[in-house]
């Protein structure tokens, strides 16, 4: 859970004092090792307030990997595992750009940031006073944005897009029941109806048995499915229901919607293998995104896609050979083919992939992976050479 911060912290945090013994702690090594020592030097030094120091210094270091410009962030550990990554608030804002927009479960403001470099008008406002002090520090120099403690079922503003993100946790774990969420998913619909509403959600729900009325938005990062997102039929691009969108920590993004073509052939297997992106699946849109690649399925029942060329910027297996779902006889064409490091990727079968790796005992020098699915009726395993993407392959053609 963490150290349980207090208003006083958050004070002496964000003053000149609590700035210099930041920077004093942040140059300890506070790893396992040394932590003891370190929280003994922290405490001899800093007194009462070691435990905020060492807490903070801490999650900053962790929150390099998540948000930018957050070097002087002040944090708690649930609020941090809690925060939108920089690259997917940004893309959200993107969206919003010149609205005014309410964020009704600020936080820390990992959302407000974003929000407030390409909004007019901004308002975050929580139940939480920690956070909301936090929030304070963290976006000060934000000439249009408005911070205020306000429940996020209680509408206190007008004439903005509302932006929510319900706590995912109920009673220490994570939940996928929308009642569950923190506020219930069911009375935040219900307290802003007719309003103009983003609400990030686990991308876990079972879109089908919502029947939301507007645009379901399936967002990863880095080829992690982080969030789903729901915006109201205002905000959404007329005709789409459904959308992926892929994103990258370099700043690259592509999208797919459910009004992309989605026809593509039916043929047998191709040069490549390609497992598409998780957001492109759980969104439902493999057809659209093999359109748009000029990829097509190996069954039209699993995800796995086929193609005779590798498309830009996207992972693929090249197929080396076809086999039948038989361990003894791939336990001998990996040992022929001397096979050491090997990736198992498994749809469609019953297949433990870590279990099946034991048992194959790879012990040789060279890499393979091996894409087990079902085409029609048939178990079928795919050995394959993987590449990172097409210009991975061309540098190994050269």
């Amino acid at each position: 859970m963490g150290y349980g911060f207090r208003r006083a912290d958050v004070a002496f945090l964000g003053s000149g004092a609590g700035a210099a013994a930041l920077a004093e702690v942040d140059r300890l090594e506070l790893t396992p090792a040394t932590h003891l020592r370190d929280l003994e030097r922290v405490r001899r030094d800093h007194g009462a307030w070691a435990a905020a120091l060492v807490e903070t210094v801490r999650l900053r270091r962790r929150a390099a990997a998540k948000l930018a410009d957050a070097v002087e962030w002040l944090f708690t550990e649930d609020a941090l595992q809690q925060a939108t990554p920089t690259m997917v608030a940004r893309q959200r804002a993107a969206r919003l750009a010149d609205r005014a927009v309410h964020d009704v479960t600020c936080s820390i403001g990992a959302e407000l940031a974003e929000l407030a470099r390409v909004c007019p008008s901004v308002i975050g406002s929580d139940l939480d006073d920690v956070r909301l002090s936090m929030a304070a520090h963290n976006m000060s120099g934000n000439r249009n944005l408005l911070l205020a403690k306000a429940d996020a079922l209680v509408p206190v503003s007008r004439d903005t897009v509302v932006v929510a993100d319900p706590a995912r946790r109920a009673d220490g774990r994570r939940t996928h029941d929308p009642t569950k969420l923190q506020p219930p998913l069911p009375d935040l619909l219900a307290a802003y109806a007719g309003r103009d509403l983003v609400v990030k959600c686990a991308p876990g729900l079972d879109f089908d048995r919502m029947g939301w009325p507007g645009e379901i938005e399936v967002v990863s990062l880095d080829g992690a499915v982080r969030e789903a997102c729901l915006w109201s039929p205002g905000l959404a691009e007329a005709g789409v229901t459904r959308r992926a969108t892929v994103l990258t920590a370099g700043g690259a993004a592509r999208t797919y919607t459910g009004t992309d073509p989605d026809d593509i052939p039916e043929q047998d297997p191709g040069e490549w293998i390609i497992d598409p992106d998780g957001a492109v699946v759980r969104a439902g849109l493999v057809r659209h995104y093999a359109a748009k690649h000029g990829l097509w399925q190996l069954d039209p029942r699993i995800a796995y896609l086929t193609g005779d060329q590798l498309p830009d910027g996207i992972r693929g297996f090249r197929i080396v050979d076809q086999l039948e779902f038989r361990e003894k006889t791939l336990r001998s064409e990996l040992r022929r083919r001397d096979c050491g490091a090997l990736e198992i990727l498994v749809r469609g079968v019953d297949v433990d992939p870590d279990q099946l790796r034991r048992r194959l005992k790879p012990a040789g020098t060279q890499s393979y992976t091996l894409v087990i699915t079902r085409i029609g009726r048939a178990a079928t395993v795919f050995l394959c050479v993987a590449f990172a993407d097409q210009q991975s392959v061309s540098s190994a053609v050269r």
